[in-house]
């Protein structure tokens, strides 16, 4: 291909680009970059629809490198299951070789993570600006300080990385890793008691609704023991939760991803310490839960 059909191809690229932004601003976000360019395949038929041959089209999208990203999540599952298996396998005998290449891909899925940096703060930012319109009074200040925290976690975590290639030799390791572990705990801390605020209101529309069904069967109440009842209020209490949680799968997913990403800086901070293999755990259930909302996003819990 001559120099000036390469110019062309490039020409054209660049033209649709600007016209896209041009002519349907709906479709233009900050978020979705297209750029045209040009590779010269061997074949020119594989090249990609809607492009020239020998010209191919490069999408860069920083909705795949944010938080609900499919490859974060596959990421993140892969590191805490090596985890996981490193913490399961280290007490036994004969298993050194194989804790050696669990660790080493761990570190190396690890660092594969750290290039979502730029889209984690992104998502967080538009996480903040749609929270902020939420109706509901307690889910718009929980969120949004939640996801300010958030902000400044991965700030402090772009910080850290800056200090772990080299870029710069005057940064105090543990004093950012120590802020970045607070905000990352306030954020999370913050999303559970949205959660639980969810759920009280889940538990009284179950139980308003239970009321309304026994309303016209009327029963005399038995006679017990203080005990008893105690007995009888527990049961009911866990058994109402089981029910308002049933009825609302996203709630549910909400609340065990937030509460198994919590395991992490509850350990860093010293609140509660637990061992490599509960933080694996609870690292891979939250990775899962975050896959099935990617997978099926009606089961992503709503801001009302």
């Amino acid at each position: 291909m001559d120099a000036f059909t390469r110019f062309t191809n490039q020409t054209q690229g660049r033209d649709r680009l600007f016209s896209l932004a041009h002519e349907s601003p709906s479709a233009w976000h900050p978020s979705r970059l297209e750029i045209a360019y040009d590779v010269t395949p061997a074949d020119s038929s594989s090249s990609p629809p809607n492009c020239s041959p020998g010209t191919e089209r490069l999408v860069l999208s920083t909705q795949h490198s944010s938080e609900g990203s499919p490859l974060k999540r596959n990421f993140g599952a892969t590191q805490y299951t090596c985890m996981l298996l490193r913490y399961l396998l280290e007490p036994k005998a004969g298993k050194e070789k194989v804790v050696m290449k669990l660790k080493k891909l761990e570190s190396s899925v690890s660092t594969g993570r750290k290039w979502f940096r730029l889209g984690n703060v992104v998502h967080a930012i538009q996480a903040t600006e749609q929270s902020i319109h939420a109706t509901d009074l307690v889910p718009r200040l929980c969120l949004t300080l939640a996801n300010l925290n958030r902000v400044i976690y991965f700030i402090c975590d772009t910080i850290l990385w800056v200090r772990s290639v080299g870029l710069t030799s005057g940064i105090n390791k543990e004093k950012w890793r120590t802020r970045a572990a607070h905000h990352y705990y306030y954020s999370l801390l913050l999303s559970l008691v949205r959660d639980l605020y969810e759920i009280s209101l889940q538990m009284k529309r179950v139980t308003r609704d239970r009321a309304k069904k026994e309303k016209s069967a009327s029963q005399d109440p038995l006679g017990c023991s203080v005990a008893d009842e105690e007995t009888e209020w527990l049961q009911s209490f866990l058994l109402l939760l089981f029910r308002s949680l049933k009825q609302h799968p996203p709630l549910l997913l909400d609340t065990v991803k937030n509460l198994c990403d919590i395991l992490n800086p509850l350990d860093q901070l010293g609140i509660y310490k637990s061992n490599p293999g509960i933080i694996g755990l609870g690292g891979l259930v939250s990775s899962i839960a975050g896959m099935i909302t990617v997978a099926y996003p009606q089961m992503k819990l709503k801001t009302r």
